[in-house]
């Protein structure tokens, strides 16, 4: 059985999903990556589905789910990436691992479109890095 990250945010409508096919492209096959927000927005922002368009990672077809969803899963990993789903977070039956990596929501950007998209880009860009790093190191952690 694939060990689960699951990825936390309030909404689950951008930097949740962003982190989601990051990761999920970063670390590989074996591992099982999803998403979900404590109070989700219903759906997936498309600028996020834009931004990560732009680095050949389709998550289109993507769903705005809540947390609830997967309180009986085997969640190995649960990661928040805004404040209030860290504060919201259960705990998880075989959660192993915490982290807490917060991002600035995107969907709060002000100015018309092209604004908007530069800071889902440079969220996008910024979830990149950490969670790339990460999937670097639990990948590390495999082959020791």
């Amino acid at each position: 059985m694939k060990p689960t990250i699951l990825v936390l945010c309030t909404g689950n409508s951008c930097r949740s999903h962003m982190a989601e096919g990051i990761l999920r492209k970063a670390i590989g096959e074996g591992f099982r990556v999803v998403s979900a927000g404590s109070k989700p927005a219903g759906y997936v922002h498309p600028l996020a589905i834009r931004a990560l368009a732009e680095i050949d990672i389709d998550i289109s077809a993507h769903t705005s789910k809540h947390l609830d969803e997967f309180l009986e899963d085997d969640i190995e990993t649960v990661i928040t990436v805004c404040g209030n789903a860290d504060q919201a977070c259960p705990s998880f039956p075989g959660q192993i691992n915490r982290h807490h990596w917060p991002f600035d929501d995107p969907a709060h950007a002000e100015g018309g479109e092209e604004e908007q998209f530069k800071v889902f880009r440079r969220v996008r860009d910024e979830i990149q890095a950490v969670f790339g790093a990460y999937a670097d190191g639990r990948l590390d952690a495999l082959k020791a």
